[in-house]
């Protein structure tokens, strides 16, 4: 499944200051679909190179991350189980900011 990725609001630097990846992501073994939180655990072992503690808590993103999946809230699509499909745009956007 490929996916875009994109991180924002300062988020890109904890992924060596690159906003966008493409990447290629196939589902867990026996699994026949990708949900968001698949992508996570992917995204921290894969993607996430300082400090994973900025950008996720437990098994979701920290309070103040914004995500859409495809321009959409992903509130409003499930959450942690929102369902990934090939091509999708996820995007990430802190925002917190400090003074």
């Amino acid at each position: 499944m490929r996916l875009t990725l994109e991180f924002g609001g300062g988020l890109e630097l904890l992924c060596e200051s690159k906003k966008v990846h493409h990447v290629e992501i196939n589902p867990e073994t026996g699994e026949d679909e990708l949900i968001m939180r698949d992508l996570l655990g992917w995204i921290h072992t894969n993607v996430i190179k300082e400090r994973p503690e900025m950008f996720m808590k437990g098994d979701s993103v920290r309070p103040g991350v914004l995500v859409l999946v495809n321009d959409c809230d992903w509130e409003l699509s499930g959450n942690l189980d929102t369902k990934l499909e090939d091509k999708d745009v996820v995007v990430f956007i802190s925002t917190l900011h400090g003074g």
